[in-house]
């Protein structure tokens, strides 16, 4: 968005951020009632619309609880999912059912951990209280879901858009102010460079100060790519030749590792976040293959390849997800694992 186009839309963000700042004071003084619960409650989340990176840093908060001997579920809102009201994820269920992000959280964990969907948190998190042997909720992108009281919040910001650069839609992509960031526990700069300088550290830190609470910890993170996971009954690519599908918000990155990995990338078929392939548009993608090539993707992205119809347009289609790891710099696995250490305090229902 140019700044002319800005400046003109700055009114109407002014007004949204009126609006949202008003919901959060309701919130902050008790007027609207928000809920906690005797399980700690894990929110996972950002201040802008489009990626950050929550599916991969839920998973690695999800691991990291594991690791201490807790029993984690994972509550989502299920977006871009056809259906309404609670629902569990098995394997029985679609993209079109619970939405991609929960599948991918459920595959993630080979359905060893429970994983749910709900537009209303307090109804999602009494179910999956009384459904299973839970110690504590992750909710997936809950951080402006004010209904529920986070026992840890952690907001989420990308290196290359951070928050205190945005405005509010509709100028920018903004959920709420940038002074949303108080609320935060602690707050993850993601998709950094692996070797993210000191200086460059030090400056993104005193910049985010100026929003966050005093004493937030401000810690940076990077993703690792691990090699090709077939989907279906291919086992390896013949090839580093092919073409890149996305429907996700951010594609860059991804693109440009495959390109320095020696991917040699005949076409790259970006869409929208979330978007819901059609038999169409898969086939288009089928077309571009060079001989002997596959198509490459998310892994959030082919959980929406699963429906029938698309797995017809592919049939004898070699088709590779390449998987994301969050790496956190520095001592900050260290520190954000005390904080979740912290978190396993009584809490009283409310």
């Amino acid at each position: 968005m140019n700044s002319f186009v800005t400046l003109l839309l700055l009114p109407l963000s002014w007004l949204y951020a009126g609006v949202m700042a008003m919901r959060n004071w309701l919130y902050d003084t008790g007027l609207k009632a928000s809920s906690s619960f005797q399980a700690p409650l894990i929110v996972v989340g950002n201040l802008r619309v489009g990626g950050t990176g929550k599916t991969p840093h839920v998973a690695w908060v999800v691991r990291e609880l594991q690791q201490l001997g807790e029993q984690p579920v994972i509550l989502s809102r299920g977006y871009g999912r056809q259906t309404q009201g609670y629902r569990r994820v098995t394997e029985k269920e679609t993209a079109a059912t619970v939405g991609d992000e929960p599948l991918q959280h459920w595959q993630d964990f080979a359905g060893a951990v429970p994983v749910a969907v709900a537009e209303d948190r307090r109804l999602g998190i009494r179910h999956l209280l009384a459904e299973t042997t839970a110690t504590s909720v992750v909710l997936d992108d809950a951080y402006q879901h004010r209904r529920v009281r986070p026992t840890l919040g952690i907001l989420l910001t990308e290196h290359k858009r951070p928050f205190y650069e945005d405005w509010v839609l509709p100028a920018g992509r903004l959920r709420e102010s940038r002074g949303g960031a108080r609320r935060a526990d602690v707050i993850i700069v993601t998709k950094c460079p692996a070797e993210l300088p000191a200086a460059e550290q030090a400056e993104i830190r005193q910049r985010i100060g100026c929003y966050s609470r005093p004493g937030a910890p401000v810690l940076f993170s990077s993703y690792t790519y691990g090699a090709p996971v077939a989907v279906g009954a291919a086992a390896a690519p013949a090839s580093l030749a092919g073409v890149l599908l996305t429907g996700i918000a951010q594609p860059g990155p991804l693109r440009e590792y495959l390109t320095q990995a020696g991917y040699a990338l005949a076409h790259h078929a970006a869409f929208a976040d979330h978007h819901a392939f059609t038999e169409a548009e898969i086939r288009a993608v089928v077309a571009q293959l060079p001989p002997g090539g596959s198509i490459f993707t998310t892994q959030k992205d082919a959980m929406r390849l699963r429906e029938p119809a698309l797995q017809a347009a592919l049939a004898g289609v070699p088709v590779f997800f390449i998987p994301i790891e969050v790496r956190l710099l520095g001592d900050g696995a260290h520190q954000l694992r005390q904080f979740l250490m912290s978190s396993f305090q009584p809490h009283a229902v409310v």
